[in-house]
């Protein structure tokens, strides 16, 4: 899944986001060099890749975009999924998006000399841009595809997406609601282990 909704099923604790936002750019045991609330965030970001990869809407999803980008179907996936999660953010959150957001940029700020490199190269950009906000319009979507296109070996077939978008949008919708229902309930579940908690920061 995408920046939006690992931020979301991050729970409230300010350490937990900054970690689980990180995830991806954390390899194996180097997320002990982390504080712990860091740490549980990584591997908060771990399992919900790992949920997500197995989940049967998720992987029928994925279906709907492989023809044109193959492996890569899951990763078009987590931004249409951040998309429903942003243009439906009232169903899920009491708060406005745009706080949310906002609030989630202040954390990393605060943060900032513990991320990863290329974190802070591309978090600027993320800020200015309002991007994870920006999500919640169809234009959002289709911007950063094309974007990752540019920057990683994503193939840039973002106009065909979009039209796979508006084709398949109800269909894909009520997958992505039945997918993060669960994935809610999963996060939730994993945070609530306090065992984790209790670790000496390293």
């Amino acid at each position: 899944m995408n920046y939006l909704a690992h931020l979301y099923l991050s729970g409230t604790n300010p350490g937990v986001k900054v970690g689980n936002f990180i995830g991806d750019y954390v390899k194996g045991r180097n997320y002990l060099r982390y504080s712990s609330p860091i740490q549980k965030g990584i591997l908060l970001h771990r399992q919900i890749d790992a949920f997500t990869d197995k989940h049967p809407s998720s992987k029928e999803s994925g279906t709907i975009f492989k023809p044109m980008y193959k492996r890569y179907s899951g990763v078009v996936t987590d931004v249409i999924y951040d998309h429903f999660l942003a243009s439906n953010w009232e169903r899920y959150s009491d708060d406005t998006l745009k706080h949310f957001v906002s609030q989630s940029h202040r954390i990393l700020m605060t943060n900032y000399f513990t991320l990863p490199g290329v974190v802070k190269q591309f978090l600027p950009f993320l800020i200015q841009s309002r991007m994870m906000e920006f999500y919640r319009k169809m234009e959002g979507v289709h911007k950063t595809l094309h974007i990752m296109a540019g920057h990683s070996s994503l193939p840039d077939h973002s106009n065909w997406a979009m039209e796979q978008l508006e084709h398949h949008y109800d269909y894909l919708q009520n997958l992505f609601f039945l997918f993060f229902d669960e994935a809610i309930q999963m996060s939730q579940e994993f945070l609530n282990e306090e065992w984790f908690m209790k670790r000496p920061a390293i």
